[in-house]
């Protein structure tokens, strides 16, 4: 099996601005182009399906108190074309994973603290979106489900591996991985773009958008996503493609 490009997560500039946020050291040197650059820049506002049109559709009680944020679904990151780290192939498709027996692997190489901390508080059952990143066309493709929770991540005791971790000890582990098991394609390819065009919109008009992970902590390879995060995106599966 090809070494998933999951195993990649660097610290982000945005998450050195963030006094209480542990940083990990960056896994490689290379650099490649943030996310965003790769996508059109929509003006804001231009949010055609709408956060209100979609708030239409959700009951709702204006008497209730706003809770805590929680976060029950996730957005895992991973490079669906061939890029060579440390002389591996650290290409993961979605194809690639429906390719695995029952469709499951362990995912594996998280080498940031914040991202490693996520994948600590993964639920068994827990859907997350499988998203196409470093590529021409980033975006949602799929939704997978956590089958496992996290435990101690194997690659970082390889030698062999790209990210093997000298400093990390079996008595102590420092990195984890979870289990993920494909669910289904989404039914139309979610670009980048589009979800960027909602988030600007969102945060103009306070949509369920306007704080996502995806342009607040975009180097993070693993993202919480709320519920009603979730669900709009869901809810653009049914819209015609911009």
């Amino acid at each position: 099996m090809p070494w998933p490009s999951r195993k990649r997560d660097k610290g982000a500039e945005a998450d050195k601005k963030e006094p209480d946020a542990k940083i990990a050291k960056t896994e490689e040197e290379t650099s490649d182009k943030e996310e965003e650059e790769k996508s059109t820049k929509p003006p804001a506002g231009s949010s055609k399906s709408g956060w209100k049109n979609w708030k239409k559709t959700k009951d709702s009680d204006s008497n209730e108190e706003e809770s805590k944020i929680t976060y029950c679904h996730w957005l895992l990151k991973s490079e669906p074309e061939s890029r060579l780290q440390k002389g591996v192939d650290v290409k993961f498709s979605i194809d690639d994973l429906k390719a695995q027996p029952n469709q499951t692997t362990f995912w594996d190489g998280v080498r940031n603290y914040q991202a490693r901390n996520f994948l600590r508080a993964m639920k068994l059952g827990q859907q997350a979106f499988f998203y196409h990143s470093n590529c021409k066309e980033p975006g949602i493709v799929a939704i997978v489900k956590i089958v496992k929770e996290a435990y101690p991540d194997h690659t970082q005791f390889d030698k062999k591996d790209p990210h093997y971790d000298s400093s990390s000890r079996k008595e102590n582990p420092k990195w984890s991985m979870v289990d993920v098991q494909f669910v289904r394609m989404t039914k139309r390819f979610i670009p980048l773009s589009e979800i960027k065009a909602h988030h600007l919109a969102h945060k103009a008009d306070g949509g369920p958008l306007k704080n996502m992970m995806l342009f607040t902590r975009q180097r993070l390879s693993i993202q919480p996503l709320t519920q009603e995060e979730f669900e709009f995106i869901l809810s653009l599966e049914e819209e015609k493609p911009h």
